[in-house]
């Protein structure tokens, strides 16, 4: 006979009276942290952990009456720099819903259509509770579909086709951009170019705002110095070629790391010096940017995800008088490096880069 047998398996009772707390203390600190104080939170979790107390998930979901499961995309592998903070959002999203007390659901589709399909056989199938999307865009069928079957939903990124949405989570883009601009204008710079995505792209056009917003603030012209191009490093560096040769641009915005690797291509095929003769600064601050010293703003993601949770929480158990779908917009952080400092330590410049 295992002597762990003659062993009591901890209860809710025996955590609640070693932490000296209610019994419903102890389930506010497993299902609903927020509503705990941090002493007294800190306290029942160190109890759990002692004794090593497992409450009863199926149990759990009886009373309940939810899977505490929460659904969301995973999009295919992508070429460059463009999915790394969306694997970086999913890990940290992943960690804020397991502290929550839920399990992450992945699933994949080949688009939007699919992926309302996926939705009604996931709650179908495996009564998933709440959804997270990702990749809104304007005319996007997900949120009105999960709308209409009043499932709680919480989207990283604006419904852009109705300013008046609620429940998402966003990174201010234009407020980034202007700060980068506002950055390279501090440098000395007037002829700041910004390469963004075709017009229509929500986000790309709001990142493109900031850089208008800075550059007529600064009463300087904007025409002819931008231009929508596909997320490719290769064909931005044919775009940036042109506006550095032709257009006289000192300095370049982009809409992301992968565009901004582009524009340090054309930079070293001119024999130019990144930072001290053009300066270049990215968006998404991702660990390629770090590396070879490339300016750029950081999303939080971290606190973009545990937002997220925050919005599903408050929807599947909302509070009295809570508002449990108000947007969340959040500041972003010019990280600057080599590539944007005149007289600066050079930048890590991208072997040059040919277009097929």
């Amino acid at each position: 006979m295992d002597p762990d047998d003659d062993v009591e398996r901890p209860t809710l009772a025996s955590v609640a009276a070693l932490a000296q707390v209610s019994k419903q203390t102890v389930s506010n600190v497993l299902n609903a942290p927020h509503l705990v104080s941090e002493s007294t939170l800190d306290r029942v979790r160190a109890v759990i952990d002692e004794v090593g107390y497992r409450p009863l998930r199926a149990a759990q979901q009886m009373r309940s009456h939810r899977s505490q499961l929460i659904g969301i995309r995973i999009d295919p592998v992508r070429e460059g720099l463009g999915g790394i903070v969306l694997d970086q959002f999913l890990h940290a999203l992943t960690r804020s819903a397991e502290e929550s007390g839920h399990r992450m659901v992945l699933f994949t589709a080949d688009d939007a259509d699919g992926e309302v399909e996926a939705y009604d056989e996931l709650v179908a199938g495996f009564a998933v509770d709440a959804f997270v999307l990702t990749g809104t865009s304007h005319r996007d069928p997900r949120t009105a579909w999960l709308r209409r079957r009043r499932l709680p939903v919480a989207s990283f990124g604006r419904p852009w086709d109705d300013p008046t949405g609620r429940s998402w989570v966003d990174t201010d883009g234009a407020a980034g951009t202007r700060a980068a601009t506002e950055h390279l204008l501090a440098q000395g710079h007037t002829r700041i170019a910004f390469l963004g995505w075709p017009v229509g792209s929500g986000t790309g056009d709001d990142r493109r705002a900031g850089w208008v917003d800075a550059m007529s603030s600064a009463g300087l012209p904007v025409a002819g110095l931008d231009t929508g191009l596909p997320d490719d490093p290769a064909v931005a560096q044919a775009a940036a070629l042109g506006l550095l040769a032709a257009r006289g641009v000192t300095a370049l915005v982009c809409a992301s790391d992968s565009l901004a690797l582009g524009a340090l291509g054309a930079v070293q095929e001119l024999g130019r010096r990144p930072g001290t003769d053009v300066g270049v600064v990215g968006f998404d601050d991702s660990p390629v940017a770090a590396a070879i010293g490339l300016s750029s703003v950081a999303q939080p993601v971290v606190a973009a995800a545990a937002a997220c949770i925050d919005l599903l929480r408050a929807q599947l158990d909302p509070g009295p008088g809570a508002d449990a779908d108000e947007p969340v917009l959040l500041a972003p952080r010019l990280v600057v490096r080599a590539s944007s400092e005149r007289g600066g330590p050079p930048a890590v410049v991208p072997p040059v880069l040919t277009t097929p």
